[in-house]
């Protein structure tokens, strides 16, 4: 058995972090998915930036929506949401056979949109009835305009997954925002048991964030080495760890169990960000360290093939997080103000996100332009 294989053994889904259309020709997922090795998928802006902006594989699709009049915000759309319905159908065998537990393909709204809470809701609807396929889960960044979004989302009975978590208070509000978007669908009739969700916690961004604020500490004051050097790349995973209690503590709620009577799926806990960036530490880190039941890990493809080539798959969540909670009092001790980094965190990431949409546009307009002033050929 392979280590992704005893991960899901273990009540944890491997997804893919990543998208493209040449994985998709070629039948690389198709693959990966027969063999066990991912029970789902996630893109965001970044992700699409990479697939279309560099590389010719959607240039003959892309010309033809140029010549069509699409402007480049249409073709972006038209060609990801093509690659998305291609992913669904290649998961929907595994989605049916678990019963729609598994198998869910992940299209991010604009970021745009992170503070339009309007936007967000209509344009979670609209990509919804334009992918068409039960396994799609809409990604909706967790900002403060998120947040309402999520839950008018949800009660709409299509599934969310929740991006650009990085703090327990945010996620807290996560939690809630879930609950009332499914106490609304259950109130409008509809069944729960076909509306999914999971939460993005990030988590590599965390230390990175943190270990060079203590890094900055300690060349400042060389004497704190030997006790800020001990909290370095832990804030990450203790933050993470916290969330999962977070999250065992919430499925003992009577707000949940009633829900779960009726038919209502959990919120799992989604590790993103698990890609290691300091190259200090083991390249498989957040994965080994966050293994735990009703979780889901989505793994770049790097990262991905590295668990499955040595990873080690034993459980590390636990329903209470042990020490975590002391080590980030120790980082408030040492000046570390966690709160702040989160928000910071999540300012950096919604902006990273809309920065590579505006360079995808970009790109595909300078293309769409080429097309429309290109000589027909003769």
């Amino acid at each position: 058995m392979t280590t992704l294989l005893q991960l899901q053994a273990l009540g944890q889904s491997p997804w893919q972090d990543n998208i493209s259309r040449t994985q998709l020709r070629s039948g690389g997922l198709a693959r990966m998915v027969t063999d066990g090795d991912i029970t789902g998928l996630t893109s965001n802006p970044t992700i699409f930036e990479q697939a279309i902006g560099k590389s010719d594989a959607y240039d003959a699709e892309l010309h033809s929506y140029a010549r069509a009049g699409l402007s480049a915000e249409q073709i972006f759309y038209a060609l990801a949401i093509e690659d998305i319905q291609a992913a669904a159908d290649v998961f929907q065998p595994l989605y049916a056979r678990s019963k729609g537990r598994e198998g869910f393909v992940s299209l991010e709204v604009s970021p745009r949109l992170a503070h339009d809470t309007a936007g967000t809701v209509n344009e979670a609807q609209r990509l919804a009835q334009q992918v068409q396929r039960q396994n799609l889960m809409i990604k909706i960044p967790a900002t403060r305009a998120g947040l309402p979004a999520i839950t008018a989302t949800l009660a709409a009975g299509i599934s969310v997954n929740v991006t650009l978590i990085f703090s327990l208070q945010r996620y807290r509000e996560v939690i809630d925002a879930h609950l009332a978007g499914i106490e609304q669908a259950l109130a409008a009739g509809r069944s729960l048991e076909g509306i999914a969700s999971v939460a993005s916690f990030f988590v590599s961004r965390v230390d990175s964030m943190i270990d060079k604020q203590l890094a900055d500490r300690m060349a400042a004051d060389p004497q704190t080495r030997p006790q800020l050097q001990a909290l370095r790349g832990r804030a990450a995973i203790a933050n993470a760890r916290l969330a999962y209690q977070l999250f065992s503590e919430t499925l003992q709620t009577p707000r949940w169990t009633t829900l779960a009577a009726r038919g209502a799926q959990p919120q799992r806990p989604l590790w993103a960000s698990t890609s290691t960036k300091d190259p200090a530490y083991r390249d498989v880190l957040y994965v080994e360290q966050l293994i735990g039941p009703q979780t889901v890990n989505t793994l770049p493809p790097a990262t991905l093939q590295a668990f499955k080539d040595h990873g080690s798959a034993t459980v590390t969540l636990h329903p209470q997080a042990g020490d975590s909670q002391q080590l980030l009092q120790q980082l408030a001790t040492a000046g570390i103000d966690l709160q702040r980094a989160t928000e910071q965190l999540e300012a950096d990431g919604v902006a990273a996100f809309q920065k590579s949409f505006d360079s995808l546009l970009a790109v595909i307009e300078q293309r769409r332009t080429e097309v429309l002033a290109a000589k027909p050929a003769t």
